[in-house]
């Protein structure tokens, strides 16, 4: 059973901008799993979701998305994701192994969250503030490769 809830959990997330464990909790319920908010507190945890930003900067909402991405950066990015990164970057240059990316006001962690579900082994950690994210990669090469990989999907 919980294998099957947490499928639609995932099916749910993808098909619903779900910005609360309540509301998750109602469209299990509506959809005939037996479930308690405790309860989807802990799918949520092992599922490992994350919480994107879905608004624009006078209206920022936040709802739950997929962090469980597979291994190339396009293959990476589902369409939700993507959305999120072209709807916000506006540049994305590096040098040496750091590569900055630069949003629209108040949409850096969103993106940030998203390059962080990326789980690229390559890449050491980032920071986001208002409008920039920081990402450090393990070299130059690798901030260059990241980089070109990270254009290409924005802009396909």
């Amino acid at each position: 059973m919980k294998n099957q809830r947490q499928k639609k959990i995932l099916e749910l997330i993808e098909t619903y901008d779900i910005e609360t464990q309540g509301e998750l909790t109602q469209l299990l319920i509506n959809n005939g799993f037996n479930a308690t908010q405790a309860t989807v507190s802990r799918d949520i945890k092992e599922l490992r979701l994350i919480k994107v930003s879905t608004g624009g900067s006078s209206d920022v909402k936040y709802k739950y998305a997929s962090n469980n991405l597979s291994s190339e950066i396009d293959s990476r990015l589902g369409n939700k994701f993507k959305n999120i990164l072209s709807e916000t970057v506006t540049s994305i240059k590096y040098a040496s192994n750091i590569v900055v990316l630069k949003t629209y006001a108040g949409m850096a962690q969103g993106a940030g969250a998203v390059i962080d579900a990326l789980d690229v082994p390559t890449l050491i950690g980032s920071v986001a503030g208002d409008d920039t994210v920081i990402i450090v990669m393990t070299g130059e090469d690798d901030a260059k490769d990241f980089t070109k990989k990270l254009q290409k999907s924005i802009k396909s």
